[in-house]
């Protein structure tokens, strides 16, 4: 216990973590957000999932079910901790905020069962700049909560894509449609796709095309946000 506390004392000291949001000095390893920022944070409630769910997965009827814990607002605490691990390789923040989620999704989607998890893959382009993809990290997150195998090769983008950001839902859905091929058949199984932030849904009920084509019986969808379009 005493060697314990040394060597955390001794990193604190050397290894000072810093939030990723206000940077002000965390007293804590075992996070990277402030206590501060985490309570700005907008959280979702089940009459904002119900309406997002109903926008933009239940006509198409791929999604069977998603949840979301944080809304994404631009230029807020979300935002930068999401952008140190899309850009500044912070991997260990994916991870951690796979935690987050796989927890919340224990606590408000009991209902639950799937039995493998897959990241959206990234854009190839996107993959060989910044040489990882974040939700993976994500995905590895939910899994150690879980016990739940996540594969990374389920699902592969076959297709170059332009940037979703500018585009409508329409142009979003042309634009993403046919990129994906599964690596696997899915006879059987239920799926959780895992993806950094939800927009549109053009993106995630694309995957869930896919993956239903080759047999799987539900597809799930988390994210750490959902955001408006």
């Amino acid at each position: 216990m005493f060697l314990s506390e040394l060597l955390s004392s001794f990193k604190d000291f050397f290894l000072p973590r810093f939030c990723l949001s206000c940077n002000h000095k965390i007293k804590t390893e075992k996070t990277f957000v402030c206590e501060n920022c985490i309570s700005k944070i907008q959280k979702t409630n089940d009459e904002l999932l119900k309406y997002e769910f109903t926008r933009k997965f239940y006509y198409r009827n791929l999604i069977d079910d998603f949840y979301a814990p944080f809304v994404f607002e631009q230029d807020k605490e979300l935002q930068s901790i999401i952008h140190a691990l899309k850009y500044n390789k912070k991997f260990l923040v994916g991870k951690f905020l796979g935690i987050i989620l796989a927890d919340s999704i224990k606590s408000a989607k009991p209902e639950w069962h799937f039995d493998l998890i897959i990241p959206v893959p990234l854009n190839r382009l996107k993959k060989i700049e910044r040489n990882y993809n974040q939700s993976d990290y994500i995905a590895r997150g939910i899994s150690e909560v879980y016990g739940i195998p996540f594969s990374t090769r389920a699902l592969k983008r076959i297709r170059y894509t332009q940037s979703q950001t500018k585009l409508d839902i329409h142009q979003r859905q042309a634009n993403i449609s046919g990129a994906f091929k599964a690596g696997k058949d899915f006879t059987g199984r239920n799926i959780l796709i895992v993806d950094d932030v939800i927009t549109s849904g053009a993106t995630t009920e694309e995957c869930a095309k896919v993956i239903k084509a080759r047999g799987a019986l539900k597809v799930y969808a988390a994210s750490i946000a959902i955001a408006a379009l």
